[in-house]
């Protein structure tokens, strides 16, 4: 439910990125007749038992494969283990650098891919690890097991990490006051023009995440404390370069959505937390 929320709070489709995403649906013929342009950002939610050729693309001659469908929308992947482990390390590239090349006998094509990949899974098989009403029938092998299905590298793209603990009967029941899906999207729409007018004038790009590890330097520069509470982090958590790299974004992306000019620790410390519980999970 949460991850098809989503889109409703996504910035709408500039006219660059509609005729994008229309010309991928209509290279896979899954353009509507009557919706000759796409305005909407799209979801795509494939089956746990897709094939690699599915997820990237293929075909005699190559076609877009949900990677690609999911382009300037989400990619939403159900029961993550699940997946067979070829399909899920054929993400890693497309997360990187936000295209994939799909190479047959006939022809190689290149299809855009930039997508925001949200992915959920269970503590372990039977779901009940860590549940504070019901006790967990898994053995510690079973749990890393079951969790090693995922491989680091694939973890370390993914820059936030959540737990979603079981709801109280009066949670569910009474609900409550909420901030509302159009309240958070002005928040996010405010931020996106933040970053569009940060990299204006000097950049080709228009969000935090496409900057390249020379641009996050210049961009997202921190305090003192700040780059004390770093460093700290990178020992202790044995970050990798990526994962300190993308800190720093998520860093600068929470200041934006706060509409601070500077990264400030409370920033730095809630994109560290997302890791930390990172390793609290997989360590």
């Amino acid at each position: 439910m949460l991850a098809r929320r989503l889109p409703t709070i996504l910035p709408e489709l500039s006219i660059a990125e509609a005729l994008e995403v229309t010309r991928i649906y209509s290279v896979a013929g899954l353009l509507p007749p009557e919706q000759p342009l796409i305005q909407t950002r799209p979801f795509r939610a494939p089956h746990h038992t897709i094939s690699s050729a599915g997820m990237v693309g293929g075909g005699r001659i190559p076609r877009p494969g949900e990677i690609s469908l999911a382009h300037t929308g989400v990619l939403f992947l159900d029961e993550f283990p699940e997946f067979h482990r070829d399909v899920l390390e054929v993400l890693r590239q497309p997360l990187e650098e936000g295209k994939v090349t799909v190479s047959r006998v006939n022809a190689t094509l290149t299809y855009p891919a930039r997508f925001m990949l949200v992915a959920s899974m269970n503590p372990c098989p039977c779901g009940f690890f860590g549940d504070p009403v019901r006790e967990c029938s898994c053995t510690p092998y079973q749990v890393q097991k079951y969790r090693n299905k995922v491989s680091g590298p694939l973890l370390d793209r993914i820059d936030l990490h959540l737990e979603v603990p079981r709801l109280e009967y009066n949670e569910i029941a009474g609900g409550g006051p909420a901030e509302t899906s159009r309240d958070i999207a002005r928040r996010v729409r405010i931020a996106r023009q933040i970053q569009e007018e940060r990299f204006a004038t000097q950049e080709k790009f228009r969000f935090n995440a496409a900057m390249t590890p020379a641009q996050v330097r210049k961009y997202c520069i921190l305090g003192k404390e700040a780059r004390a509470l770093v460093r700290q982090a990178f020992q202790k958590l044995g970050l990798s370069a990526r994962a300190h790299d993308r800190i720093l974004k998520l860093a600068r992306t929470i200041a934006d959505l706060d509409q601070e000019r500077e990264i400030k620790l409370e920033h730095l410390a809630e994109a560290l937390q997302y890791r930390q519980l990172d390793q609290n999970l997989w360590g």
